[in-house]
């Protein structure tokens, strides 16, 4: 019984030594003293604590709104650490309906001649910054800040939109010792929980009556001034459910080589609102399928409607589609008008802004106007065309049916029993080759009769480049030729998108960057407007760092600077998914000629190595005739996404990869 008593007072210290830890303007000299992160020895700043809470406010006028605080203890280590004395919060802030960001207690600590010194923010610390026409952000910047330094800050967040609870996120870029989260939800709002990430909170529930008083003018006599008005006094109760989250020591989110989107795998919490039951009102559910959302988001009228608009685009598609009877030429036809036609003005989303019909007018749109403006366009013309709801790579992966789980629109066509997918934001795109940003996973169609089905995004077929290589090396070492590089499908859509509009100059400094300061003339790129062919590149190149010679030998590098010599994936254990974006092969054909007076001595076997499954392979064949050395080498990746259970196979064959290219050829004179 004594031992159990003692274990419950010491467990009483330590929530005691927490909650006075997590107090701002509690710093120690021993706090400013530490010099490394005790948990991550490499860290560059660590989070002490990170404690929020989210809870409801309630007016009259206004009805509800969700109010979140932040308060947050940062310790630097390292000047690497710096930029932890810049933090934003981003905010909606269009005409009308708004939210309020504010910071408060922002503090510098450091250790000067053995006392602490404080350094508050000041006003030239902190500034707003308009990013769009919907979106601000709240900016500090903490002053004098150093290694050793400890920093702290509360924030504040007022938000009207009680559908859009705030994410928490336990985890971040640096180590979190502690971190804890605590909702306070009246009972007229119910919300499904979603746990993301590799890291599950110890939770706790509890319960208690909460009273708001309120107070609002009321006009006795509508029409007349405020004369006739009295002050009315009033009072909401209402059952609160509390529920605090907490995580201790969790690990910073360190970037890992081929990640779709890290915040994919941040430990972090999300909510969903699931029903509201209001006091003499019914109870409305919302939660739901993927088929009530595609149902919810055809019928929104900034959807369902702006796509059976017509009467703006036809007579202009009469002229265009004059004499064209293929649906292949036709849908090809149309789409390539479309992006000619229309410019993305930067801003995603489902819905449309000022319609379709202002935006074609215009020539700019977002980009559910430019794609649902093509699906009508290819409607009209015959072809099975639906929009294509699709969340971007930046908005991360589609993790519960909800409406704001996407935030992007393609088009897909039903065209000789194939799905094609269209999108006409991106002058570079072609059919089935999307940009970038599209290729997440899983989109879903939205067909006219008001059936839906999943569409998987990523390519099948493996994007090609061939780097055909004539070389020369002399006597003194030095590597001369001429380089043909073909890039094909999302290769050059790649190219193109990176290149665009920069000079052959530009792009000449590129390559000398890029390959360690060779020297590269009589550049030239083919077909970087005719999206049908593919990217050809062609340039001479001279360079001195890839032949060392000791004594009468030549040791040369048979791929030249394309070398690869760094396995990318270095870790001894993977949690994410590699994501190559694409399937791909890389093709090199290399002849390299060495001087008279010289032979193979040591010339690198043929091999070929293969990973399960048809994963991934490559095939390394060397020969010599003569004074020519001749090499082959194909290398394919045939999934756009491994997953990390696969990652000790991948990881051991580009161990093998390099290997083999980092092999050298022995020439010896005489």
């Amino acid at each position: 019984m004594k031992k159990i008593v003692i274990a419950a007072i010491l467990v009483l210290i330590h929530f005691q030594l927490f909650s006075q830890n997590q107090d701002l303007g509690k710093v120690t000299i021993e706090e400013l003293k530490e010099k490394v992160c005790p948990t991550d020895t490499s860290a560059v700043a660590a989070y002490l604590f990170n404690v929020g809470k989210t809870y409801f406010e309630y007016s009259h006028d206004d009805g509800f709104e969700i109010v979140t605080e932040y308060s947050a203890k940062i310790k630097i280590y390292k000047k690497e650490g710096y930029s932890f004395a810049n933090q934003s919060l981003k905010y909606y802030n269009n005409s009308g309906t708004f939210e309020k960001v504010n910071f408060s207690k922002a503090v510098t600590y450091n250790l000067v001649n053995g006392k602490i010194e404080k350094s508050k923010l000041n006003g030239e610390g902190e500034f707003d910054e308009k990013e769009n026409k919907y979106w601000s952000k709240k900016k500090i910047t903490l002053p004098n800040v150093k290694v050793g330094s400890i920093i702290e800050f509360k924030a504040e967040v007022r938000s009207p939109f009680t559908d859009n609870f705030p994410e928490w996120e336990f985890q971040k870029s640096i180590p979190v010792k502690y971190s804890t989260y605590s909702t306070f939800i009246p009972e007229y709002f119910i919300y499904n929980t979603h746990i993301k990430g590799f890291y599950n909170p110890v939770t706790t529930k509890d319960g208690k009556s909460r009273k708001i008083e309120d107070s609002y003018i009321q006009n006795a006599q509508p029409g007349i001034n405020a004369g006739g008005a009295e002050r009315i006094n009033s009072s909401l109760e209402f059952r609160e459910d509390i529920t605090k989250y907490v995580l201790e020591n969790v690990p910073a989110l360190k970037e890992e080589a081929f990640v779709n989107n890290m915040d994919n795998y941040k430990a972090s919490l999300l909510h969903e609102l699931a029903a509201t039951r209001y006091p003499n009102r019914p109870y409305e559910n919302f939660t739901t399928d993927w088929e009530s959302v595609v149902k919810k988001v055809y019928e929104n009228q900034s959807f369902g409607e702006e796509l059976k608009k017509s009467g703006y685009f036809e007579k202009d598609l009469d002229v265009l589609l004059t004499g064209i009877t293929s649906n292949q030429d036709r849908m090809k036809m149309i789409f390539d008008y479309v992006k000619s036609r229309m410019n993305w003005n930067e801003f995603g989303g489902i819905y449309c802004d000022d319609g379709v019909k202002e935006a074609y007018k215009d020539k700019k749109g977002n980009i559910a106007e430019i794609n649902l403006m093509l699906t009508a366009m290819l409607r009209y013309a015959g072809i099975e065309a639906n929009p294509v709801l699709v969340s971007t790579r930046s908005n991360g992966i589609s993790l519960y049916p909800s409406e704001s789980s996407y935030n992007y629109v393609i088009v897909g066509v039903e065209l000789e029993n194939q799905m094609i997918l269209l999108d006409a934001t991106n002058k570079y795109s072609l059919p089935n080759i999307l940009p970038i940003r599209d290729l997440n996973w899983f989109g879903r169609i939205i067909r006219k009769n008001g059936s839906s089905a999943v569409i998987d995004l990523m390519p099948k077929l493996n994007s090609k480049e061939i780097v055909n290589i004539m070389a020369s090396v002399n006597e003194q070492g030095e590597v001369s030729g001429k380089i043909r590089n073909q890039k094909f499908d999302y290769k050059a859509l790649v190219f193109r998108v990176n290149y665009a509009g920069i000079t052959n100059d530009s792009h000449v400094e590129k390559l000398e960057k890029r390959y360690h300061g060779i020297g590269v003339g009589d550049y030239e790129v083919q077909n970087s407007s005719d999206l049908e062919k593919p990217i050809v590149e062609n340039y001479s190149f001279t360079t001195t760092n890839e032949v060392e010679i000791i004594g009468d030998k030549m040791y040369v590098s048979p791929f030249l600077f394309f070398t690869l010599t760094e396995n990318p994936f270095k870790q001894e254990k993977r949690e994410y998914p590699i994501d190559f974006v694409y399937p791909n092969q890389m093709k090199f054909n290399i002849s390299i000629n060495f001087p008279e007076g010289y032979t193979v001595e040591t010339l690198p076997q043929s091999r070929a190595v293969a990973m399960p499954e048809n994963m991934g392979s490559f095939k390394y064949s060397i020969s010599n005739n003569g004074n020519q050395i001749q090499l082959l080498y194909t290398a394919d990746m045939n999934q756009a996404i491994i997953g990390s259970e696969d990652y000790e196979i991948l990881k051991n064959y580009y161990k093998e990869m390099i290997l083999k290219q980092t092999e050298k050829i022995v020439l010896k004179k005489g």
